[in-house]
Order: structure tokens, then C-alpha cells, then sequence
């Protein structure tokens, strides 16, 4: 029963993260069209309102699909993380990528957002010292060509770099540094930091775009932003926070590199785009890189150090601890428990419990 339970965790993270790319990736050429209505700051306040404010709603609804049940709360603690997630991921990100949209092919855009995985990746191994194989370094490396290659001028074009991709990439390292700090946070309730990051980026962003003279939003776009911000920016944070939990930084944000093929293929019929020879190129490029990252195998002995923590958990290969009297019963259930020391061989991704140190790295 233990062994299944982790097993069934260990596949969950990539669907989670899959399924939190499947709503940002769409959300880009959706957003892409309401920046013809809309100023591009003020769009990127009104996602981000819409996101914490929707999050809300469903956390005093009682918890969208079990979320936040069980769930260990931020802790003062916690604070720092919270607030540099909200100014790299959900005030610099955001509006870097609405300026850059409103100067870029909507397809052009979508695919560029694979570069999010790879600084996610790059912050995650030389930063956090997380461990990436030669397979996940290739894959990398092949999103990054195509990344270059989409920002190159076209022929003709003059000498000038494409600003608008610029714009679009800084927003990605923007996220990539957003990406590694919420892992910090990946014990905690998910959708309290959505909400949170939500709607305190959201309210930031939204007074800097009527401060430099954007007007009011009318009802419809109001009410566009919200939905999208909802679903795009909040449903789909939450999923990647759960990825996070699950699989570390560096692969949740390689499975996260398939948003942009979702909005790409979106961009070309809603925006009537023919598909160029530098684009089928790019994409072909960073297939290959995600395809890469998704066939990754890592299956070793490892030792667990002893260590202390909080968060949602059953009893499973890694949880076999005692309960005092003032901790919850039932299971799922979140409470401060101990990991002894333990020695032992089975697949597995960095996530809460398997940040070790690799011979290899």
C-alpha cells in the first residue's frame, strides 16, 4: 500500500505540471488579443486580480477539488519567499511579457515562452544545485537554439534585435527566478500562494498602469481578464506549485516547456498566422529539447539525511512516523513530523523528500 502510494505520486507530478501548462499556454494568445483593447500593464493587473481574487473566492467556498484541505498554512517565516515570488513572478513577468506581446507575433511570443523552462532549469542547477542529467542538459540546449532563432532579425529586416523577444525572454528569466523561489514554498498550501501572489502582484501592476494614464477597463474586459487570469495565471500556478512539490524546479519547469506549443497552435487560427520556415524550425528544436526532458529516467540508491518539516502527506515509503496527541488524524492530513535517517533504491525526481547530492553533478 505504501510502495503504491508513493509510485502514484511520483506519476502525478507530470501530469500536474503538464496540466498547469496546458492552461498558461493557452492563456498567452487569449491575452494576446485583448492587448488590441486594453494597455498592456493594466492587462497584466487585471490577469493577475483576476487570479487571486477567483482563488479566493473558491478558498472561502471551502477548496477547489480538495485543495488547501490538509494543507500546511504559510508561516511567518515564509514572508520573504512570498514577497520576492511576487515581484519577480507576478509583477517583472508579467508586465515583461504583455509589452512584449503587444510588439510580437502571437505565435512568435507562445513559442518563445519556452525559454521560462529553460532559466527555470539553468537557476534550479547552478543556483539550487538541483541535479540535471547530460539527457536534460541536451534538451536544454536544443530549446535554446530555438529561442535564438526565433529573436533573429528576418532577412531585410536591418541589424536591430527583435525587442518585443527581448521583452518576452527577460519575462521568462523574470518567472525562472519566480520558479526556483516558490519551491521554497512547495510544503505549503498551494492556493493561498496563488491567491496571495495574485492579488498582491495584481493590485501592484493594475495602480502602475492607471498611474501612467491607462483608462479605466470597460465590463467586457474586465470580465476577460478575470476569467483568464483565473484559469491561465491562478488554476494553473496552483497545478505548477502541486508539480513543484512533486518532481523540483528544473523538471517541473521542462514538462511547463509545452505550454508554448499549445499557444502557438492556438495563435495561428485565432490570428490568421502562416506558419514560417523559422518558426516550423524553432519548433521542430524545441520539440526535440522537450521531448528530451520528458523521457528522463533517474533511478538510484540514495541516503536520506534526517530532517524536520510540514506539509500535506500519507503514510507512505517516506512517512512511517509516530503521531502525538495534538496531531490530525485520517489521512491526508499536514503536520510537523520528523524523517529519520533511511538508505534505499527506488525512481524518483527531486522533490520534497529526494534533494540529495549526486556523485556525478
Amino acid at each position: 500500500m505504501s510502495n503504491l502510494t508513493h509510485h502514484r505520486d511520483f506519476h502525478n507530478g507530470p501530469f500536474l505540471a503538464l496540466g498547469s501548462a496546458l492552461l498558461f499556454g493557452a492563456s498567452t494568445p487569449i491575452a494576446k488579443l485583448l492587448l488590441g483593447i486594453a494597455d498592456p500593464l493594466l492587462l497584466a493587473g487585471l490577469l493577475y486580480l483576476g487570479s487571486g481574487a477567483g482563488l479566493a473566492l473558491v478558498k472561502i467556498g471551502g477548496g477547489f477539488l480538495g485543495l488547501g484541505r490538509a494543507e500546511a498554512p504559510l508561516r511567518p517565516r515564509d514572508l520573504p519567499w512570498v514577497a520576492s515570488i511576487v515581484l519577480f513572478g507576478g509583477i517583472l513577468g508579467p508586465a515583461l511579457l504583455m509589452w512584449g506581446l503587444a510588439v510580437t507575433p502571437a505565435s512568435t511570443g507562445s513559442l518563445l515562452l519556452n525559454t521560462e523552462g529553460l532559466a527555470t532549469m539553468a537557476i534550479a542547477w547552478l543556483v539550487f544545485r538541483e541535479n540535471v542529467d547530460c539527457r536534460v542538459f541536451a534538451g536544454a540546449m536544443a530549446i535554446l537554439a530555438g529561442a535564438v532563432l526565433l529573436s533573429w532579425p528576418a532577412a531585410g529586416a536591418g541589424s536591430g534585435l527583435n525587442w518585443g523577444s527581448v521583452l518576452i525572454v527577460l519575462a521568462c528569466v523574470s518567472w525562472g527566478i519566480d520558479n526556483n523561489l516558490t519551491r521554497k514554498l512547495s510544503a505549503a498550501d498551494p492556493l493561498q500562494i496563488a491567491m496571495i501572489k495574485g492579488l498582491a502582484a495584481g493590485a501592484v501592476n493594475f495602480a502602475m498602469g492607471l498611474g501612467h494614464g491607462a483608462p479605466l477597463p470597460g465590463t467586457t474586459l474586465l470580465g476577460a481578464a478575470a476569467a483568464l487570469g483565473f484559469f491561465g495565471y491562478g488554476i494553473s500556478l496552483v497545478l505548477f506549485v502541486l508539480g513543484l512539490r512533486h518532481l523540483g524546479a528544473a523538471r517541473t519547469g521542462a514538462y511547463f516547456s509545452t505550454a508554448p506549443f499549445i499557444g502557438a497552435a492556438l495563435a495561428l487560427p485565432l490570428f490568421g498566422e502562416t506558419p514560417t520556415l523559422t518558426l516550423t524550425g524553432a519548433a521542430l528544436l524545441m520539440g526535440i529539447g522537450v521531448y528530451l526532458h520528458l523521457a528522463e529516467a533517474h533511478d538510484h540508491e540514495h541516503l536520506h539525511e534526517p530532517f524536520e518539516h510540514e506539509h500535506r502527506h500519507v503514510h507512505d515509503i517516506h512517512h512511517q512516523h509516530d503521531h502525538a496527541p495534538p496531531d490530525p488524524g485520517g489521512e491526508p492530513h499536514s503536520h510537523w513530523h520528523r524523517h529519520p535517517l533511511v538508505r534505499h533504491k527506488h525512481p524518483h525526481y527531486p522533490d520534497l523528500h529526494h534533494r540529495h547530492e549526486h556523485a556525478h553533478a
